[in-house]
Formats: structure tokens, sequence, C-alpha cells
């Protein structure tokens, strides 16, 4: 048997359209015995659709407890083909805790946000997950006094999550029956717009005769199938738009890597120059100090300069004290030698990385010194 594959979203509205196919399908997912369904006026959309598809339909639902009491919730209902954001769904939760219509006197519609998604999340395995609020004390007591209290029920509420790819055709119990016409393991192999469903595990099943049914016209309807192919034609869009997506993110963190190495290297480029200025800072420290010591020596020649002038009437010591001063300027034209040899490796280690004039300010020499220095 053929029926129109319901993760389409203008079969999913034709099926939930029909009030006892709704009864049945919410009754299975919230476990309750639902009497009454209303799909609120213009409360179903699809949103969004040049981004993401989000399908969604507002119920009012009536349920009956144990008791016979009746009382209304409100079913939010959302279905989705592909992996979107979270946001999008808290806002729309948010749309209806702010309406008004939602308000029965001064609290809150209880309400339960169900999600049929056609995606995986992460690495949870069950097909369908309940999520239920619950009341603890301080020490994570369960509080069961007093509850359900409408104001509690107003600012929570619980949800239902179906990951429809973990629907695996088995049946055991009354959702996976129901679930069952999702399941996409049953696509058709040669027309994934229908599902391919053994009627006869359903034969005992009213509800579930009707819903295939209803599903059947909707494969045989041509408009239904014309507006099937324009939801594949929108999607197959999207893919490739994400994988035009994917390919550039891929090249964008293959640049980025590249940079991040080249702020590698000009860091470490960065760090040698460091190292090298204080290298120089060292080397000029230490030439100022020789200086210093030339300037001291200066000095103390002079002085004796004017020693020797004073010793006139004695020659003799004159003359020995002039061979000490040739001596001594002898050792002076040595240390003369060193530091000019000192000065020139110097020059001769800043060629590579400045010019003429920078190394003349540096070293606070002319430049013609420099040139000079170069040419020896």
């Amino acid at each position: 048997m053929k029926i129109a594959n319901p993760i389409y979203d203008v079969v999913f509205k034709y099926l939930m359209e029909d009030e006892r196919i709704a009864r049945t399908i919410l009754s299975a997912l919230l476990k309750k015995d639902i009497v009454r369904v209303e799909m609120r006026a213009h409360e179903y959309s699809n949103d969004e659709r040049d981004a993401l598809s989000v399908f969604r339909i507002d119920f009012g639902a009536t349920i009956r407890d144990e008791h016979g009491v009746e009382s209304l919730i409100l079913v939010e209902l959302q279905k989705t083909w592909v992996e979107t954001e979270t946001l999008r769904f808290r806002q729309y939760l948010g749309v209806q805790y702010r309406s008004p219509k939602n308000m029965r006197g001064d609290y809150a519609v209880p309400m339960v946000a169900v999600y049929l998604l056609g995606h995986k999340v992460g690495a949870i395995e069950e097909p369908v997950l309940y999520v239920s609020h619950d009341c603890r004390d301080y020490y994570e007591r369960r509080v069961e006094q007093g509850l359900p209290d409408p104001f509690v029920e107003s600012l929570t509420h619980d949800s239902i999550i179906v990951q429809i790819p973990r629907l695996h055709g088995q049946i055991n119990n009354r959702l996976d029956k129901v679930l069952s016409i999702f399941d996409q393991s049953r696509r058709d192999s040669d027309d994934e717009q229908l599902l391919s469903i053994d009627e006869r595990a359903y034969s005992d099943d009213r509800d579930m005769e009707r819903i295939l049914h209803r599903l059947t016209m909707a494969a045989a309807d041509a408009q239904m199938r014309h507006r099937m192919d324009v939801e594949d034609e929108y999607f197959s869009i999207i893919e490739k738009r994400d994988t035009e997506i994917l390919i550039k993110d891929k090249r964008l963190a293959e640049q980025n890597v590249m940079i991040a190495e080249q702020d590698k290297q000009i860091q470490e480029q960065d760090k040698q120059l460091q190292e090298q200025s204080e290298q120089l800072q060292q080397k000029d420290s230490e030439l100022q100090q020789k200086d210093s010591e030339l300037q001291q020596k200066d000095s103390e020649l002079q002085q004796k300069d004017s020693e020797l002038q004073q010793k006139d009437s004695e020659l003799q010591q004159k003359d020995s004290e002039l061979q000490q001063k040739d001596s001594e300027l002898q050792q002076k034209d040595s240390e003369l030698q060193q530091q000019y040899a000192l000065l020139r490796k110097s020059v001769m280690a800043l060629k590579s990385t400045m010019s003429v004039e920078q190394i003349a300010a540096t070293l606070s020499i002319p430049a013609d010194e420099v040139r000079r220095l170069l040419q020896d």
C-alpha cells in the first residue's frame, strides 16, 4: 500500500486537519484521553522558508482524567525536516506565553510542546523523549502537596521530542503504531514522496485505517503531489546552499590555520628582533663604558702633562716620564685599535638589517666613518 509521506509539510497539515486523526496522534503522544481537539485558527505556519523550515500547528486539546474531569491544554506542535536552531523553537513558545488567548482568568492554559524532528538529537538513541517538569524543595525532595497548581502550570511546560530518523519500524505500543506512518525507513525506493505500508498490520485499528485512508487520498491528489514537488525543489536548493556553506567554511578554516601560522612566524620574528635589540643595547652600554674609560685616561694624561711641565728642572725624570707616557700612549693606541675593531664588528653586524644612516645614528658616529669601516 502506497501512502503520502507525512514528513512533507503539505501532507502533514492535510493529515492534522482531520479532527479525529489529530486526536488519535495527540492522544498517543500525550498518553492521555483527549476528547476534543481544536486546531487554532490561522495558527499553523511554515516560517522563514528562505532560511529553514519549521512547520507549526497549535491545538486546543480537551483531556479527560481518570476521574472524568475535563480540562483544556495547549499543544504546540512543531515539525522540521532539517536541523534548526533551538532559539527558533523558543521564540515560538515565547509567542504562546505572551498571547492573551492562552489565558483562563488570571492563569495561563497549561502547555505541552511537541517536536517532530527530521534529524537526530546528538547521541540520544531513544526515538521519543518525554521531558517533564517536577517540583522539588531545597533538599531535592519532590513536592507533591498542592500540585498541580495553576500558577506553576502557567510558568512551566512539558515537552515531547520525536526523532523521526530513529523510528525503525518496530511496533511495541500504541505510540509506535501511530508514529510508524512517519518512519522514513518505509520510503518507497522509486518515489520518496510515498511510504510503503503493510495495511494488514493496521486492519484491527479503525483509527489507523482512517489515517492510512487519508494519506492514500493525499498520494492520489495531483495538486498535493505538485506541492510536495515544490517542497523537494526547495530543500534541494537548501541542501545545495548548505553544501556551498560547508565548502566555504572549510576554506575559511584553512585560511584561519594559515593566518595563525603566519602570526606564529611573525611572533617568532618579533622575538628575534627583540633579542637583537637587547644585544645592541648591551653593546651600546659596553661602548659607553669604554668611552668613559678613555675619557678618564685622557684626563690622567693631561694631568701627567701638567706635572711634566712643572718638572722642567728634572730633565732625566721628565725623559723617564715621557717614556712612560709613550708606553701608556701605545697601550691607548692598542685599546683604540681594539675599540675600532669592536666598532667595525658592530657595524658589520648591523649592516644586514640597517642602512648606513641608521647604523650611524645607532652607534653615534658619522655616516662617513660607517662607510669607511664597511670598506676596510
